[in-house]
């Protein structure tokens, strides 16, 4: 497949900027100005949801676009992964991708072989629910444990529930999975169940959840005595992880590392160990946040986002005291899921953060220095679909998933 460097205008075409099919009132002569002239503006053209929010800083949304300068070659390898949700690499260069009705696969480094990995736990795949994330114990050469994220079925409702198992010596089961930890309380929906996973230097799992969407469990995200709308840190037993902000304090599950999240279904580490995540907004307002210990991130008292029916979330406020300010957001939604930082062969992409999008059908590119974002750009656009999560591959190349059942690569020419 030919790079989409070679079918797009110099700089953005107007096919990629508009791409998910919004309108394009705001693209103006000066836009056209700055592309003449070397600069090259935001790819958003599609008015905000809700102009009257102002940023709390310089370059906190639609900062500049760039555009990738060496060429690139997008190939999709399978089309067969049926709905999948989460992707990681084995150690000799396979893949292990989940799929949303209960049991993972394995997948060749082409792509050519999908073989099926059974015996994992019930899950409920109602909506937003199923066998979500997965992780590789950092010891998985010596032990072959896996950990994965799920809805867990239970009497009155669901939980995001974690779990670990042994990969079979033929790979084709999961020996002895165990729930270890459970975000209650029970709810019984089928929605914003965040659930990613990412292990530290340390060996201890950071867990996504959210906060199951609806008006009436909203307030869990605030609420420090519930597991909803949080950021954890457990061991691989499940525990409260060392260390954690909040260890020693009763008005505080021992585990919960941050809280005040909506749905963040993209969680990475970065060069330095930071933490950071993606999280969708409701209409606008989808953030990129460093975590930072013991943080509150202001949902749903503070977001650049309103409500699905247009009206103001809350009291419609974007700061307040005692909450942290996304990195980044975006207004118009663009939907992102999972998220990694790039450390492969492109050179100018090393150590810049990749978000699959998916309403957006997209890939994004945000070039961050210094903690902060100064700059954007679409890739993928032009192949119209949902991508449910991306990789960082240990052999230099970008991989992303997509909810109709592909395996992207993305490499330099």
């Amino acid at each position: 497949m030919k790079s989409l460097l070679t079918k797009s205008l110099p700089f953005l075409s107007l096919a990629l900027l508009t791409s998910c099919g919004g309108s394009t009132k705001n693209t103006t002569e000066n836009n056209k100005v700055l592309i003449e002239s070397g600069q090259i503006p935001n790819p958003e053209t599609v008015d905000k949801n809700s102009p009257e929010y102002q940023p709390a800083f310089a370059n906190q949304t639609r900062v500049k676009g760039v555009k990738t300068q060496a060429p690139y070659d997008v190939q999709v390898l399978t089309k067969d992964l049926g709905k999948p949700w989460g992707i990681i690499n084995l150690p000799d260069g396979r893949f292990l991708i989940t799929e949303k009705s209960g049991f993972m696969n394995i997948v060749s480094a082409d792509g050519k072989t999908v073989m099926k990995v059974e015996g994992f736990p019930k899950v409920d795949d109602k909506g937003q629910g199923g066998l979500l994330d997965v992780a590789l114990d950092p010891d998985f050469a010596t032990n072959r444990m896996i950990f994965w994220s799920f809805s867990e079925p239970v009497s009155g409702g669901n939980h995001t529930s974690v779990a670990k198992g042994k990969l079979s010596a033929d790979e084709k089961m999961i020996e002895n999975p165990k729930v270890i930890f459970r975000a209650t309380p029970t709810y019984d929906g089928d929605k914003h169940y965040g659930s990613r996973l990412a292990f530290d230097k340390d060996g201890n799992l950071f867990v996504s959840t959210g906060e199951r969407s609806d008006l009436a469990t909203r307030p869990l995200a605030q609420n420090t005595m519930a597991y909803l709308g949080k950021v954890m840190k457990i061991t691989k037993d499940g525990k409260a992880a060392a260390g954690n902000p909040f260890i020693g304090n009763a008005k505080y599950k021992p585990e919960i590392y941050s809280y005040g999240h909506r749905n963040p279904q993209g969680l990475a580490m970065d060069e330095k160990g930071q933490l950071w995540d993606a999280e969708m907004g409701p209409k606008g307002g989808d953030e990129v946040n460093l975590i930072t210990a013991g943080k509150n991130y202001g949902w749903g008292d503070v977001t650049y986002g309103r409500e699905y029916s247009g009206e103001k979330v809350g009291a419609g406020i974007q700061q307040k005291a005692g909450t942290e300010q996304p990195v980044y957001y975006w207004d118009p939604s663009i939907s992102m899921s999972g998220i990694t930082f790039y450390t492969g062969n492109m050179d100018e992409w090393k150590n810049n953060l990749f978000l699959g999008c998916l309403s957006g059908e997209k890939i994004i590119r945000l070039v961050i220095e210094n903690n902060k974002v100064v700059g954007e750009e679409w890739l993928l656009a032009d192949q119209k679909e949902r991508f449910r999560d991306v990789l960082n591959g240990p052999d230099g190349n970008l991989y992303g998933i997509t909810d109709s059942g592909k395996l992207y690569k993305v490499s330099k020419k």
